[in-house]
């Protein structure tokens, strides 16, 4: 038996309790926490941010809330294959590989961190053969302070896989951890040149395009063709041409970031200022690999490292 009192036809008549069929709906908002100060700013969620979280059991996923299950094992064990495969042909040690494939994860593991962090997670890693490696998110980054700071979160974070290589060394005295220690560091470094696809284009493009948008593509299509003619003449030629590719596809597109809150004045100074304490802690890690290799001269480790990037004709490189 019920208490409630219906009409003629069946229908229940509506209380005072009871919503109004035409009310609109208030917006959904989410709560951020932006960057290392953790300041806390609340903003209406977008469309499809609203769908996601009124539907029942959503994930809030990019792309009509389908979860991204993120690579199979057994091709991620053929790709990272492949990739090692890859490394043992240029360096022709199992040491130098297993470093360089560890700290190839480790530096992936650095931008999911940041990505869950910021609300693009749950994050996954894939392996790229015979390329490297790839953190992907659920959804883009809400604003472009997000998106500095995914993309700095991977060299930095990466560095922490230098520090196993170096203690194996110490404790087995064999300089191939070393050089395996080195790749880690250059593996970050490498990654912080700002050309696309590479994490520095995504650092330091919003930068530039505060200044100007034409400065942000203009610098990046110099620097990226830079890069390309320095794969091409060192003989990275994979590396060289994916970075062609790149390019050609960044000749073509519209705006570098559609849909992101831009960065501030204050954003933007502070997002350069990490940029460069990022690049100038991976150099710093690169040369200090070497030092032991170099009888502790600075100026011996930092030819080692030019001439392993093939640039030590260009800076005058010993012999």
């Amino acid at each position: 038996m019920s208490d409630e009192t219906t009409t003629s036809g069946g229908a229940r008549p509506r209380g005072p309790w009871d919503p109004d069929p035409n009310e609109v709906a208030p917006p959904v908002v989410t709560e951020r926490r932006l960057g290392p100060l953790n300041i806390r700013v609340e903003r209406p969620a977008r469309p499809n941010q609203a769908r996601a979280s009124q539907t029942p059991g959503g994930t809030g996923a990019a792309h009509g809330g389908v979860l991204d299950k993120g690579q199979s094992p057994g091709w991620a064990i053929i790709s990272t294959l492949l990739l090692g495969g890859l490394l043992w042909w240029w360096t022709g040690s199992l040491i130098i590989v297993a470093c360089a494939l560890f700290g190839l994860l480790v530096h992936e593991y650095g931008h999911v961190l940041a990505m869950n962090r910021v609300g693009m997670g749950p994050a996954r890693i894939y392996v790229i053969p015979f390329l490297g490696g790839l953190a992907k998110g659920q959804r883009p980054p809400v604003s472009e302070w997000h998106g500095v700071l995914v993309s700095l979160a991977g060299p930095a974070f990466g560095l922490l896989a230098v520090l196993p290589a170096v203690g194996i060394w110490q404790a087995t005295g064999q300089e191939e951890w070393l050089i395996g220690a080195f790749f880690i560091a250059l593996i970050n470094l490498v990654n912080l040149a700002p050309a696309a696809p590479l994490d520095g284009a995504h650092a330091l493009g919003p930068v530039l395009a505060r200044v100007h948008p034409l400065l942000e593509k203009g610098a990046l299509l110099v620097i990226g063709a830079a890069v390309v003619a320095w794969g091409f003449a060192t003989g990275r030629w994979l590396l060289a041409a994916f970075l062609c590719l790149s390019l050609f596809a960044q000749l073509r597109t519209g705006p570098m970031r559609q849909g992101e809150i831009p960065l501030s004045t204050g954003q933007a100074v502070f997002s350069l200022g990490l940029y460069l304490t990022t690049l100038g802690l991976c150099a710093a890690a690169a040369v200090a690999t070497l030092l032991p290799l170099a009888d502790g001269s600075v100026t011996g480790a930092a030819t080692v490292g030019l001439r392993v990037l093939g640039l030590d004709r260009v800076f005058g490189g010993a012999a």
